[in-house]
């Protein structure tokens, strides 16, 4: 494992499922196919030996699509008409889940704001490298913090950062409802930050 502001970070493999949360990421039989498949099906963080956040991927398919929109798993890897062509060796990030320390939704805000979403991300792209895939494809979040923690994404800049080419910008009407619907941002809130997303491509 390689530290990072005293965060470690590895690929979560198939002796991990029983052990750490699976929340988003499927049956436990899924995971298990999909490890074998892909090597791993998320890369870990932790504070000692303490779970504290997981960047969960999936093989990357142009033609997957999500019934429930952002209320479901699939939203992260449903790029509808915009889905790029990257040939089937690509992975598709899915979300961040920073600060979990269980299988819930709750999360400690100790560890926000620490660098382990982009520590995540790195650690995936470096393992990807050398796993041999050709590219990995993400749908950034809109840049106002409260969204993006929300969603447990990273936005579009952050990408940019990483080498990714923005390959789609558009609004998303579901983003928008919920965004206004809790609050997150003000209503004439600039667009760009609040219900943005993009479709973000790397080629490795």
């Amino acid at each position: 494992m390689t530290a990072q502001e005293g965060i470690a970070f590895r690929p979560m493999v198939e002796a991990d499922i029983d052990h750490y949360p699976i929340g988003c990421q499927g049956p436990r039989e899924e995971i298990a196919a999909r490890i074998r498949d892909l090597g791993a099906s998320a890369i870990l963080a932790f504070d000692g030996a303490r779970h504290v956040g997981q960047l969960q991927f999936r093989r990357y398919d142009p033609d997957l699509r999500s019934p429930k929109g952002v209320y479901e798993p699939a939203y992260w890897g449903d790029f509808g008409e915009r889905a790029p062509d990257l040939g089937d060796n690509a992975l598709a990030v899915f979300c961040y889940h920073v600060g979990q320390t269980d299988d819930s939704e709750r999360r400690d805000p100790a560890y926000f704001g620490r660098g382990i979403g982009l520590g995540l991300l790195d650690h995936l792209l470096d393992w990807a490298g050398e796993r041999g895939f050709d590219a990995v494809v993400a749908k950034a979040t809109p840049a106002a913090r409260p969204v993006m923690t929300m969603m447990g994404g990273q936005p579009a800049e952050a990408y940019r950062g990483r080498g990714f080419e923005i390959a789609a910008t558009w609004t998303d009407e579901q983003v928008r409802e919920m965004v206004l619907e809790r609050g997150l941002v003000p209503p004439d809130a600039d667009p760009a930050d609040a219900w943005q997303v993009s479709c973000c491509v790397k080629a490795l």
